[in-house]
């Protein structure tokens, strides 16, 4: 199983900032199965740069759930999964500091679509999300919003998967036959 997985917020580190907003898409390779998605208070401003590129203000997180609140939801959809992110040395490391500061250790398997997609579509112009979903025909709606952006790298990812036909870069799950499910 994948967690396709985007975040906004407050600021631009992990170390100062706090995620505002988490969209999860847990896909079987196939298909999405199931998804998360919530703006978060992150108990801190918000950077103005981040809500004039974001649209997120302060008003619109002040009664949304805190971290600790979703902790658990967060925690259970990536469960077994391979956490997967455009850059997802970003993601990962906002969602790993969060967890730290509650006490504990948020570990999973990762893919970056950006590596991926350097690898994988060779000699694009930019591996950015919106000017290489604008290259290989990807809608990509409400930009700069968790939910918008993880859909398109939702998409990304079921083309990354199928010019890897080799199966040698994105890891595939082993299927027991006496298993009756996939996963």
């Amino acid at each position: 199983m994948y967690a396709i997985i985007d975040i906004e917020t407050s600021g631009g580190n992990h170390k100062n900032g706090k995620i505002t907003e988490v969209a999860i898409y847990k896909h079987d390779g196939k298909k999405i199965v199931e998804e998360y998605t919530t703006l978060i208070n992150p108990q801190t401003k918000i950077d103005w740069y981040v809500k004039k590129l974001t649209g997120i203000t302060d008003e619109m997180v002040a009664k949304a759930p805190k971290f600790h609140e979703v902790a658990k939801q967060i925690l259970d959809i990536t469960r077994g999964c391979i956490f997967i992110a455009h850059n997802v040395e970003f993601d990962y490391g906002f969602i790993r500091e969060e967890y730290k500061n509650l006490g504990y250790k948020f570990e999973r398997k990762q893919l970056c679509t950006v590596k991926l997609s350097r690898k994988l579509l060779p000699g694009k112009k930019s591996y950015s999300l919106g000017k290489l979903c604008k290259e290989i025909g990807i809608e990509l709606e409400d930009r700069h919003r968790a939910s918008g952006d993880a859909l398109a790298t939702v998409k990304l990812f079921e083309l990354l998967l199928e010019a890897d036909s080799g199966k040698k870069l994105i890891p595939r799950p082993v299927i027991d036959p006496n298993q009756t499910s996939l996963f």
